[in-house]
């Protein structure tokens, strides 16, 4: 019994040792790991706190455009941009406004902007989606080349149907009629696979075979 007594006091001698040789690691340890989890904390909620800025900056837009405020709408949309260039928000403001600068035949304004949205577009979908605008705007400026090569940057497993039928729009443009219908014929085949059909996909191949290639 006073040999076990004595072994527990010798624990617990090498435990308060040890306790006294390595305090300061441990103190240091429970700072660093609590720091940590409060950094992690304020990190998440000033997360939220922007994403909830910039959602009510987007929606502000949103109304300011269908009051036709153009000044206050591109107020808010350069307020997004230089404060929440990394926020989605921002990407779909920019990319409004340049639908809209489209309806108002301010293709080069549209363009400005869409190629900032492609800049920061935050996936490789709304890259993608945002090239796809770049190369309409520059066939509906007459830039046909420009947007084969805008097309040509998009990876061929991407929207497929759309790269194809614009595709064959620009060849179409650029007196390239039997291309342009193997590109509608591509994008066709590629509705098919996906179970849709387009009726204007289907008109722009009935006149290439009526003869009609003038657009």
């Amino acid at each position: 019994m006073a040999l076990m007594a004595y072994d527990d006091y010798e624990q617990g001698e090498r435990v308060q040792r040890w306790l006294r040789q390595n305090s300061l690691s441990i103190v240091l340890g429970l700072v660093i790991g609590l720091a940590l989890v409060f950094g992690w904390r304020q990190w998440r909620k000033h997360e939220t706190g922007e994403q909830e800025v910039a959602a009510q900056l987007y929606l502000h837009m949103q109304q300011a455009q269908l009051m036709g405020q153009t000044g206050r709408v591109n107020a808010l949309v350069t307020q997004l941009m230089k404060d929440y260039a990394d926020n989605p928000y921002a990407l779909f403001a920019v990319s409004d406004r340049a639908v809209s600068d489209v309806r108002s035949h301010h293709l080069d304004k549209a363009l400005v902007s869409l190629k900032w949205a492609q800049q920061h577009a935050s996936s490789p979908a709304l890259k993608v989606l945002t090239q796809l605008r770049i190369a309409r705007v520059q066939l509906a400026q007459g830039h046909a080349s420009q947007a084969m090569v805008t097309l040509g940057a998009i990876s061929t497993g991407d929207y497929p149907a759309l790269v194809q039928e614009l595709r064959g729009d620009a060849l179409l443009k650029l007196h390239r009629p039997d291309a342009a219908r193997k590109a509608y014929q591509a994008a066709q085949r590629a509705l098919r696979k996906a179970h849709m059909q387009s009726l204007l996909l289907s008109m722009k191949i009935d006149d290439l075979a009526a003869g009609k290639q003038g657009i």
